[in-house]
Order: C-alpha cells, then sequence, then structure tokens
C-alpha cells in the first residue's frame, strides 16, 4: 500500500521541468561544473548518491564572509539551473553560503521524483553539508519554497539543533492545496501540518497575499502553528512566483538573518531564544518573535522601516522584466522560456493540477474523497 500512495503522490505532485542545464568536467581541476547557465562558474558542483540509490546534483554557492549557510530546496517546475541567479542573490544579499539541490527525476538528478526521495535527497545534501563543508547544525537555515517545503519540515523535524528555517509559499500538505481538511488522510503528502510544531528553531513564513497555486491561508494555518515565530511576511499583491520581485522581500530576509545571528551556538549552554536575550531598541525591530509583536502596530518612527508587517499594503515595485520573469514558471523565479508549448504547459501546471489528475486515478472516487474530506 506504501509503495502504490508513494506512486500515485508522485505522479500528482511532480512536475519536473526538461532539464535547463548539462554538467561537465573541467579540464584543468577536474571538477564538476553548470553548463548552460550564466555565471554557473560562482557554483561548486558535485554528485551524490543518496539512500535511495539515485545520483543527486548539488551545487555550492560561497561566500568568504559568510558565517551561517542556507540549504534551499526549490519547487516542483523548475531545477538548480533556473535557479541559480536566485540562490547567488541569496549568497551576496544575505551574505551566506547557499547549497541547492535537485531532486531525483530533476535536472541532471537520475530517478524519478516522490515524496521519500526528496526526503533522501535533502539528507544526502545536507550530509554533504556537515561532511564536505564542515559546517555545524547550528550554522544551517533550511529553507524551502512551495512543494520544497515539504522535505524542509522532514529534515527540520529530525535536525533540532538547527539556526532557522524559512518557509515561502509553503504548502500544510498536498491535498489541502485542494481542499480544506480538517483531517489528516492516509493518502495525503508532505504533512508539513502536523510536523511544524514539533520544530523548534525560529520560523519565518512568506506568502503572497494573490497566490493562485497556495492560497494564503496556508501560511497563515503554518504560522500559528509554529511554536518559535516570528513575524511573517505577507506581501500585498504577491502571488506563487513573484515575491522577490518587491523590496520588501530581500530586506525582511536580512532582519530575520540579523536576529537570527544573535542567537548563541548549540554548545553554548545559553538558551537559543531570540525572545529571551535581552535587546536595545534597535534590537527588537529585528526579532520580533511573538505573537504579540504582530498584533501591535509599529510606532510612526519605525512605520517606515518595518513594511513587511501584516497589514502592509505596499505594492510591489516591479519593472516589466521582472514581471516576465516571475510568469516564467509557477515555481521558478528565474527559468528560461521553455522550448515547445508542451515545455510551457508543464512549467504552468504547478500543484494546482493536483484536483485535476486526482480525477484520473482509479484507485479513488473523487466524490467520495470530497465527502470523507468535509466531515468534521
Amino acid at each position: 500500500m506504501g509503495a502504490t500512495t508513494s506512486s500515485i503522490a508522485a505522479k500528482l505532485a511532480f512536475f519536473p521541468p526538461e532539464p535547463s542545464y548539462k554538467l561537465d568536467t573541467d579540464e584543468q581541476t577536474g571538477k564538476l561544473k553548470l553548463i548552460g547557465v550564466p555565471e554557473g562558474e560562482k557554483g561548486e558542483v558535485s554528485k551524490l548518491q543518496t539512500k535511495k540509490g539515485h545520483s543527486i546534483t548539488v551545487v555550492y554557492v560561497r561566500n568568504l564572509s559568510a558565517k551561517l549557510t542556507v540549504l534551499y530546496s526549490h519547487g516542483n517546475a523548475a531545477d538548480i539551473g533556473q535557479m541559480f541567479k536566485f540562490l547567488t542573490e541569496l549568497c551576496d544579499q544575505l551574505c551566506v553560503n547557499v547549497m541547492g539541490y535537485d531532486y531525483a527525476g530533476y535536472g541532471q538528478s537520475t530517478g524519478e521524483p516522490s515524496e521519500h526521495n526528496t526526503y533522501a535527497d535533502i539528507e544526502a545534501a545536507y550530509g554533504c553539508l556537515k561532511e564536505k563543508y564542515g559546517v555545524k547544525d547550528e550554522d544551517i537555515i533550511l529553507y524551502g519554497q512551495s512543494i520544497g517545503s515539504g522535505p524542509t519540515m522532514e529534515l527540520a523535524l529530525r535536525v533540532p539543533a538547527l539556526r532557522a528555517v524559512i518557509l515561502q509559499s509553503a504548502i500544510l500538505s498536498g491535498l489541502r492545496v485542494m481542499y480544506r481538511m480538517k483531517r489528516t488522510l492516509w493518502l495525503d503528502i508532505y504533512k508539513n501540518v502536523d510536523k511544524i510544531q514539533y520544530v523548534h528553531c525560529p520560523i519565518l513564513i512568506i506568502h503572497g497575499t494573490e497566490d493562485e497555486v497556495v492560497d494564503i491561508s496556508h501560511g497563515k494555518r503554518l504560522w500559528e502553528l509554529c511554536k518559535e515565530k516570528y513575524e511573517p511576511l505577507w506581501l500585498t499583491g504577491g502571488n506563487h512566483c513573484n515575491l522577490h520581485v518587491f523590496p520588501e522581500f530581500f530586506r525582511h530576509l536580512k532582519k530575520f538573518k540579523l536576529a537570527i545571528e544573535r542567537l548563541p551556538g548549540e554548545n553554548s549552554g545559553a538558551e537559543r531564544s531570540l525572545s529571551n536575550q535581552p535587546m536595545n531598541e534597535d534590537q527588537r525591530e529585528k526579532s520580533r518573535l511573538s505573537v504579540s509583536c504582530i498584533s501591535s502596530r509599529p510606532t510612526v518612527e519605525s512605520r517606515d522601516t518595518l513594511r513587511f508587517s501584516v497589514d502592509s499594503r505596499e505594492k510591489p515595485r516591479t519593472s516589466s522584466d521582472q514581471s516576465e520573469k516571475a510568469r516564467k514558471s509557477a515555481d521558478c523565479y528565474y527559468g528560461k522560456p521553455r522550448i515547445s508549448t508542451d515545455q510551457s504547459e508543464r512549467g504552468r501546471n504547478s500543484i494546482d493540477r493536483l484536483g485535476d489528475m486526482m480525477r484520473s486515478v482509479a484507485f479513488c472516487n473523487v466524490d467520495c474523497l470530497k465527502q470523507t474530506i468535509r466531515e468534521d
């Protein structure tokens, strides 16, 4: 039953695009390199074996001044070639090292995508950070976007000493993208709603108010369930794939990064909670972790600095070029235009296609499923 569920879930949830890059070996150094990716030389490329027997591609972007490292999990219609520019922006703007990886069946990774394969994929990437780059758990920030929130939450459960977690356009669970549910069903995937309360590190949640793929109610419910909250970023007018063009986006990420940098290391013996540290007025702006912070209105002096608050009304200042980038894929910021009509369709058909595809799966009558889901 478990194998059948995993196979069906994979068909419903994953839409790997045509690989946007190739791999080659540098003749001088003997190291792997990305081919077909602008500024791909900035990334250190590795091939890793997962416990599921697949070979996945990872890329590490180094910042010589960084103290923290981001492990990034992309959405379901992108690969690391398409997301490479975003990885380098995270590296430069936040002054962090960044590792991105492709799930099995994506990019130049072997195998087929599935929920449990992605868990093995992120575990392999995490192991690479520890063993090859010597990164400590307390210096790792997990970053999951859209369906990437699934493997991110799973690893966050297993590694209690993480510095922080960032969830962008995250899902409560796979089926909850389609239906309002009070109970989690056996056939559901990426049950973030049941996991997030057991994650013991600061969590930042970012979501667009006009997300047509994953409704903002997912982000708000996840934030409510967080054990250690950081003030969320609800971007007015933001959809599923254009959040990076808002000026508040990187501004808020920088404030979060500054706040969690003040956390003591796991072995320091100090309490790893921002809310328990003595802070001056400037620090309080950067580490707003309690529920009361989100409901209180900022002072006149701080309002300009805190335009990422819940009731923010600032509109995105997007150029036509940025808007075009954001429309290229439901889950990809910087994806290349698809080379055929069929590929273009695949790029647009993100996790919101779950409903239509469920109707073609013989094992389940959707009408019966609806009735089950809607029961109190």
